[in-house]
């Protein structure tokens, strides 16, 4: 698998609610070599944590193995584009 996107400085929250729209398995990779299930809320707890910086996402790699799932987080990551995710 190859990393979809690199995601920076993105909005936790947006993003967490736009993983729950998502149909299979995400993955994110820190720098590190840690790779997260995202689709899981206590890894989401886990990783997150140790990634957020000032309520930030400060660097990282998403693995997706679902084509859709794909282009959602590429159309949040580069436009804002919450997918009609349920935020906050």
């Amino acid at each position: 698998m190859t990393p979809i996107l690199n995601l920076h400085d993105i909005d936790v929250t947006e993003f967490l609610a736009v993983l729950d729209t998502c149909e299979g398995n995400v993955y994110l990779v820190t720098n590190e070599g840690d790779r997260l299930n995202l689709r899981s809320k206590l890894c989401q707890l886990v990783g997150l944590t140790k990634l957020i910086e000032g309520g930030k996402i400060a660097e990282a790699s998403i693995f997706c193995e679902n084509k859709n799932d794909e282009s959602k987080l590429f159309r949040f990551n580069f436009f804002g584009d919450t997918a009609n995710a349920q935020v906050g």
